[in-house]
């Protein structure tokens, strides 16, 4: 681990991808676009900790989970595990790092290899890796399929005989074949209904306890993350705008990205409902992030200096850390009143 006792260390990664040109673009020798998916991520993750990842769809979450383990190479930055740089990984030390870290897909019908049993699923990876002896696979098996809670007849199945929970139970027990310290969890019930849900979080909740896992869990729905996580981090266009202890960041959000995320939720309480809006606009498009602060297209505090200085996350604060100007307002931020933002939409409508 790093010398501030971090398990995974990000150092300042960007990842872009590459927009595509038409034919008039490329005569007129315009540069070619890019999707700017990461900027400048900065990131330190603790053995043990569950640390939640949120944010509006296209904003970078499920990018960053597959820098993490490796599937994206960063254009720029580091990603350190144990100290070590995995982007210099090679041979067996890929391997081993490729054990120790594993990710868990967020679609249960596309991420099973429909020609395998599940017996040939987890016999393929632990054999792959030698995790154990041949003679010993198949009490490893019953052990797994005991772990995710499903009958020992599943083994002889074929993932379209199951339904969309079990699937993804199938998933975590082929990555916990390996034996990881670490769980990458992208979007890993969206695909399923509600009730379905909670038995998949509540196994994940009850593996991390027994096994001591590190999870990274990638998610769009607050209440999960909230119910889950020991830390949360929001991003926005790439960024990482607030990282916080979960109950901090739910009770007095700093970014007002965060608190538009928290107003949108919905609450079944009438009482608790507002009329206020969230955050105006839409999500401006990666191709061209706004100058300044990327959030100063949307948000209802915006001043001059939001749209001309670029915030970082505030170092002066290093369990709850914003990237924003409003930083001194260490109770939250200011309210508006329902008057000054039905005015402010007012001009917005003229303009």
């Amino acid at each position: 681990m790093s010398d501030d006792g971090s398990l995974i260390s990000v150092r300042q990664v960007s990842k872009h991808f590459d927009a595509g040109q038409s034919i008039l673009s490329r005569l007129a020798g315009e540069p070619r676009a890019a999707v700017h998916a990461l900027n400048g991520i900065d990131l330190d993750i603790t053995r043990g900790e569950t640390l939640g990842v949120v944010g509006e769809s296209g904003c970078g979450k499920s990018t960053l989970a597959r820098c993490l383990v490796r599937l994206h190479d960063p254009d720029e930055g580091t990603i350190l595990f144990e100290n070590r740089d995995i982007g210099h990984l090679k041979g067996g030390a890929r391997r081993a790092f490729n054990r120790r870290v594993q990710m868990i897909f967020q679609d249960p019908y596309s991420s099973l290899n429909p020609r395998l049993t599940v017996r040939r699923m987890l016999s393929e990876a632990l054999t792959v890796h030698r995790m154990r002896p041949r003679g010993e696979i198949d009490g490893r098996i019953a052990e797994l399929l005991d772990l995710v809670r499903l009958p020992s007849d599943a083994a002889e199945r074929y993932p379209h005989e199951f339904s969309g929970g079990q699937r993804q139970r199938i998933g975590i027990a082929r990555a916990l074949a390996l034996e990881p310290d670490v769980l990458v969890a992208d979007e890993l019930v969206s695909a399923l209904d509600v009730s379905v849900q909670a038995q998949v979080i509540n196994l994940l909740l009850t593996l991390q306890e027994e096994l001591s896992l590190t999870v990274v869990f990638v998610a769009h729905d607050l209440r999960l993350v909230r119910h889950i996580s020991h830390r949360v981090a929001v991003m926005y266009l790439g960024r990482i705008v607030e990282i916080a202890p979960t109950e901090a960041l739910f009770s007095t959000p700093r970014h007002p990205y965060s608190k538009a995320l928290l107003d949108a939720a919905p609450d079944l309480d009438p009482a608790k409902r507002t009329r206020v809006a969230a955050a105006r606009g839409e999500l401006p498009s990666p191709l061209d992030i706004p100058p300044g602060c990327p959030f100063n297209t949307r948000c209802p505090y915006a001043f001059d200096r939001c749209f001309t200085e670029r915030p970082t996350l505030d170092p002066r604060a290093p369990g709850h850390r914003a990237a924003c100007h409003l930083t001194e307002f260490a109770g939250g931020l200011p309210e508006q009143s329902n008057e000054a933002v039905a005015e402010r939409q007012k001009e917005e409508n003229r303009a």
